[in-house]
């Protein structure tokens, strides 16, 4: 590991420099890892993982609602028989195994995959959901195999794009349980394989807790509700669409967040006007101090259980998927996101050079 200075906080990170993807296939060479899951994550994992060279099979079921992935597993090149299997199938193959399945679907099948589990496995997660919260899932792993983790800190989109334009993406990583007393080789190895761009150590608990609390806040939630409020307020006063959603997302996504990922918000503020500077770094306290029990509370909430309960609760419903369909529907058609639509279509496209 390497000791890093995050902020006047030193942390052991790990980097393909010193670990390199020649060590992780050493380590794997005689593993066989399955993905149980074709979604996001299992198809962005997987690829990457044969990629670099790794033994990986798929476990996707073929029939109805699953179809979709086994179908796109196929598209991507993984042979049914060969590489591709029914899920259970595939798992009894795997001395590795990638549990990639949705939280709620972890909890459903985990009796038939627990069946599969032979002394010495290792069990592989991208969340500590199941882990943490066993009371509510019911995933207990005996004690006779190795239970890591490795959390890509982007969706399977991300993971997969980063390791194709050679970047990576940045994962944490955990050990819960060591039988072997090879578990922590595995986990680097595997999110070396998988494409990390450095890997940082963490628990199962601070992942669930910190990933939850993410996704919920200024990652999805709180940025979603953020630009609607604002979007709004600029309608209310008579904007057009079109001003009010590039004042709310466009200038963010296309200007200054690419300036803040380059080198920092404070050199993001430094490339703005003063008048800008000024007014962001007198409301940016304001803003702070409004959403800071906000956050508070989601944290207890997350810490309590309450909001893996909700997920496991709803995801269970029979008409799950589509509710969750209408409200994205819903979202995807609200004014300021139509406008959003629009705003694409007039970007500007690069032109090829002319010869």
């Amino acid at each position: 590991m390497v000791k890093m200075d995050f902020g006047g906080v030193k942390e052991d990170v790990i980097t393909r420099k010193e670990f390199t993807v020649a060590q992780a296939q050493k380590i794997l060479k005689d593993e066989v890892v399955v993905s149980l899951g074709y979604g996001i994550q299992g198809q962005a994992q997987s690829l990457n993982m044969r990629d670099n060279g790794v033994k990986v099979i798929i476990g996707q079921e073929k029939e109805g609602v699953f179809k979709k992935e086994w179908d796109k597993a196929v598209a991507d090149g993984w042979k049914p028989g060969e590489n591709l299997f029914p899920m259970e199938e595939a798992a009894k193959k795997g001395t590795i195994k990638m549990y990639l399945l949705t939280d709620s679907a972890q909890k459903a099948v985990w009796p038939k995959i627990k069946a599969t589990l032979k002394a010495g496995d290792a069990l592989y997660f991208s969340h500590g959901f199941s882990i943490v919260y066993k009371e509510q899932t019911g995933v207990i792993p005996p004690k006779d195999i190795d239970v890591i983790l490795v959390a890509p800190k982007g969706s399977g989109t991300s993971v997969r794009r980063n390791f194709v334009d050679g970047s990576g993406i940045n994962c944490s990583f955990a050990v819960h349980q060591d039988a072997t007393g090879k578990a922590m080789d595995r986990a680097k190895a595997l999110g070396i394989a998988i494409g990390a761009g450095y890997l940082f150590p963490t628990t199962f608990e601070k992942e669930v807790y910190s990933d939850l609390t993410g996704e919920r806040g200024t990652l999805m939630g709180a940025l979603a509700g953020i630009l609607e409020a604002q979007y709004n307020t600029l309608r209310a006063h008579g904007h057009s669409p079109s001003e009010a959603f590039n004042e709310s997302v466009e200038e963010l996504t296309q200007s200054l967040i690419r300036l803040v990922d380059e080198n920092g918000m404070d050199w993001m503020y430094c490339n703005c006007s003063e008048t800008a500077r000024i007014g962001a770094l007198r409301w940016r306290p304001r803003f702070r101090e409004a959403t800071q029990p906000v956050f508070d509370s989601l944290y207890e909430l997350v810490a309590a259980g309450e909001e893996t309960r909700i997920v496991l609760e709803k995801s269970k419903a029979p008409d799950y998927r589509q509710k969750l369909a209408d409200e994205l529907t819903e979202m995807g058609n609200s004014e300021m996101w139509r406008a959003g639509k629009t705003v694409r279509e007039l970007r500007p496209r690069k032109q090829k050079k002319q010869e």
